[in-house]
């Protein structure tokens, strides 16, 4: 009996496209604006597969994540690479190219030298830590005008949770001659109410604080869309 070999139906070739629709050239020729996300991503992968294109790969991908950025540049290497045609050097250089997007956002927010209000604080820290898919600590050091001093990362933690070192953080606001201080940190669940743990630590470093003089001004959580005031919700 004869075997009947499988055959798969041929995707057309991104060389067989219309130079126009080309990813590359037409990002030569036009501009990246001119791309969609999936042709970005196209050419990103570089290659498509048997059934599909590099810019079909780049969609299937972007469709996992609900067709999001946001949410594909919260995907870790092990997930991207579940995708069909994405291997470990595919994986790495798309998240690679979605962290300098996180990072450049983050460059073009105006670092303002004086905090007038809660939003000026959301402002300078959405763009580092909306996108991310584990919980980051982040303390803003002012002087008694409300003038930065310093911005920095306490801590990472996991998905749910990120630990505050009291010491740590006292021991360098002290270092820096701070009299002010503001918490700031992410929820990657989108939720933006704080979990008891967040008001512990919160009354915790307030307390401590303030054996030095040092105000506990806010602490803000930052989540997608929205964010939770400390100070507003007279939590502090």
């Amino acid at each position: 009996m004869a075997t009947v070999k499988k055959t798969f139906p041929q995707r057309p070739s991104i060389k067989e496209w219309n130079i126009d629709d080309r990813p590359r050239e037409k990002l030569i020729s036009r501009g990246a604006s001119a791309l969609t996300d999936d042709e970005l991503l196209g050419i990103l992968i570089g290659s498509g597969t048997r059934e599909e294109s590099a810019v079909g790969v780049g969609r299937r991908l972007l469709e996992t994540a609900g067709g999001n950025l946001t949410q594909l540049g919260r995907c870790d290497i092990a997930t991207l690479m579940k995708m069909p045609g994405i291997g470990p050097a595919r994986a790495v250089s798309i998240a690679a190219a979605l962290e300098l997007g996180r990072r450049r956002k983050a460059e073009d927010i105006p670092q303002a030298g004086n905090i007038i209000s809660n939003m000026d604080i959301v402002n300078i820290f959405r763009p580092l830590l909306s996108d991310l898919p584990h919980e980051e600590v982040w303390v803003l050091l002012l002087t008694s005008s409300k003038r930065i001093i310093e911005r920095y990362r306490l801590s990472q933690g996991g998905v749910s949770n990120s630990p505050i070192d009291t010491r740590i953080l006292l021991h360098r606001a002290i270092e820096r001659m701070a009299a002010a201080m503001v918490l700031v940190h992410n929820h990657p669940s989108g939720d933006a109410d704080p979990s008891e743990m967040d008001i512990m630590n919160t009354r915790k470093v307030k307390s401590a604080a303030s054996y030095f003089d040092i105000r506990l001004l806010d602490h803000i959580i930052i989540a997608d869309h929205e964010s939770f005031s400390f100070a507003e919700h007279s939590l502090l």
